[in-house]
């Protein structure tokens, strides 16, 4: 089930005031497509932590299920998944499609803004993704963890050397895929690009890449099941970097789902007016370096750290793990993978500077699952 795929170590160490001399800069920055070649600088390789399956992971009974999302399918083979960058600059909010997305990702690009990264697979017919956004390294690796099309407009010099060297299946709106995006004239560039699952892989199987593929999946248990030894939290906030940017999740008992906030108000999709929600939420610590003084960064996204997952009202520490070729997992104090509940994922990657703790605000909650 895994990728092939190569593991590098990325260059550890936050310091915390670089990042904030960022933020102090320009706060979506992107590259014209000058790709220089020279760009990425060649990393020594380091282990992964193991996370070994839990034992007590139950089989799915009756039917097909997706092991992004354990949820049923209608089809017994899913299409490619695609790894959309999307906008999450002011501007760009409320986004469309990401409530449908089976994994969704949200981690800093330059400037202490977010970028979200959608992994679309079970999905298929979604009529709007967006507004789409530039790449930068980290973003190409998480989306190819999944095996996915990488979708993008534009990208950094060093994200465009990785594209080219590796002959990456990527479709860009200002290169050869441009025909498979549209502007809306609602709103201002550049916050109003989109797309579709319809035209992505139409475009994609023009571009001749694989309709299909290998995708890693996660481990999940039965719905009706309650999580052991975690703390009851039924609100959590997470600050990434700028004061005027918080994200809050709260539990909906009714749901079973954590609903998503952005600065006191509830996200919502833009394609239906349907909650941004997730049934899993991991938070997970990572060392992030500043590049430039254009603000851009570096993640490790490898080697493994602190992390805390939120199910069914309830929090449980543990850390994050991430095999070559595999995707970022949780692992529990005894060494096990977690197990998921059926329903959407959602991965927020916070600095580890001044500490992971000091980016996540919860109180554990008597009653909430």
């Amino acid at each position: 089930m895994t990728l092939s795929r190569y593991s590098s170590r990325l260059i550890t160490g936050c310091v915390l005031a670089a990042l904030l001399l960022s933020a102090c800069g320009n706060q979506d920055a992107e590259n014209v497509p000058a790709p220089s070649p020279a760009a990425v600088p060649t990393l020594a390789p380091s282990p992964a932590v193991s996370a070994e399956p839990s034992p007590e992971a139950k089989p799915v009974i009756g039917g097909i299920t997706s092991g992004l999302t354990g949820l049923p399918l209608e089809e017994s083979i899913l299409p490619r998944p695609l790894a959309v960058m999307i906008n999450n600059a002011p501007a760009a909010r409320p986004q469309s499609g990401i409530s449908e997305a089976d994994i969704l990702y949200e981690v800093l690009a330059e400037g202490g803004i977010t970028r979200l990264i959608g992994i679309f697979q079970s999905h298929t017919g979604v009529v709007k993704i967006g507004p789409i956004r530039s790449i930068r390294p980290y973003l190409i690796d998480i989306g190819e963890s999944y095996g996915g099309v990488t979708v993008h407009a534009g990208g950094s010099q060093a994200a465009y050397a990785i594209l080219q060297k590796g002959k990456k299946d990527d479709m860009d709106e200002i290169g050869r895929a441009g025909a498979y995006f549209w502007r809306d004239k609602e709103r201002k560039a550049p916050h109003n690009l989109y797309s579709n699952a319809a035209k992505l892989r139409e475009g994609a199987d023009k571009l001749g890449y694989a309709g299909t593929i290998e995708v890693p999946g996660y481990l999940f248990t039965d719905p009706d099941d309650l999580p052991a030894g975690g703390d009851a939290s039924a609100e959590f906030n997470v600050n990434f970097l700028l004061k005027s940017y918080t994200v809050g999740y709260k539990y909906s008992t009714e749901r079973r789902t954590y609903l998503r906030w952005v600065n006191g108000k509830p996200h919502l999709d833009l394609n239906d007016g349907n909650p941004v929600e997730a049934a899993n939420v991991m938070v997970m610590g990572a060392d992030h370096k500043v590049l430039d003084d254009v603000g851009r960064l570096q993640i490790d996204i490898e080697l493994g750290g602190e992390a805390v997952l939120f199910q069914r009202g309830q929090v449980q520490k543990g850390r994050w793990s991430r095999k070559p070729g595999d995707v970022i997992r949780f692992v529990k104090k005894d060494g096990t993978e977690a197990l998921m509940y059926p329903g959407i994922t959602h991965i927020l990657i916070v600095p580890n500077s001044p500490s992971f703790s000091s980016h996540i605000e919860y109180a554990p909650i008597p009653g909430s699952t």
